[in-house]
């Protein structure tokens, strides 16, 4: 959690990033992608990259390579999380787009996953999020602080189903 009433390091260093890309507009969903597909350390290590972006919804990739599989052959239930977890994020900072200068934190607080399928070659996460708070909070320019729900659906190069994932999150957003 950030201290204070600043943003998160990580964060703040986006938003400066955003500032730059956008100039005195607001940033658009592909300045948005391109900043938050590249946020966070960890998955840029791995490789799971956000491919949409949109207002309420994401997709993120986990690619098609041999150090993402398990013992199995195949793909491993730790990247399909992380792909279910950038996705539904990336969810979150479009929803939140028209004020995502103002995020102070978002953090995962709880998640649930069903496997139904095993998973083989490129995997898409599909994320939404939902909060009865959401709307009005974006719509807002006071401090708010409400949990979110995200859903990622993943699948296989065939479409096929093979994973669900339920995460809730806490999202504070600063004043405007």
């Amino acid at each position: 959690m950030p201290t204070g009433n600043g943003p998160a390091p990580g964060i703040a260093a986006a938003q400066a990033e955003l500032l730059k890309l956008a100039g005195a507009g607001t940033p658009g969903y592909e300045q948005i992608r391109r900043t938050v597909d590249t946020l966070v350390p960890f998955v840029n290590k791995v490789g799971v990259r956000i491919t949409e972006l949109g207002p309420g919804s994401a997709v993120a990739e986990v690619p098609e390579q041999p150090d993402m599989m398990n013992h199995l052959g195949t793909v491993h239930a730790g990247a399909l999380f992380l792909a279910a977890e950038v996705a539904c994020a990336g969810a979150f900072s479009g929803a939140v787009a028209p004020r995502i200068l103002h995020v102070r934190t978002f953090v995962l607080r709880d998640c649930r996953s069903t496997f139904l399928k095993p998973a083989r070659g490129r995997i898409r996460a599909r994320g939404t999020v939902s909060s009865p708070a959401l709307a009005a909070a974006v719509r807002s320019r006071a401090e708010e602080q409400f949990d979110l729900t995200g859903k990622a659906l993943l699948y296989d190069d065939r479409e096929n189903l093979i994973a669900k994932v339920d995460l809730d999150y806490l999202c504070w957003l600063g004043a405007a």
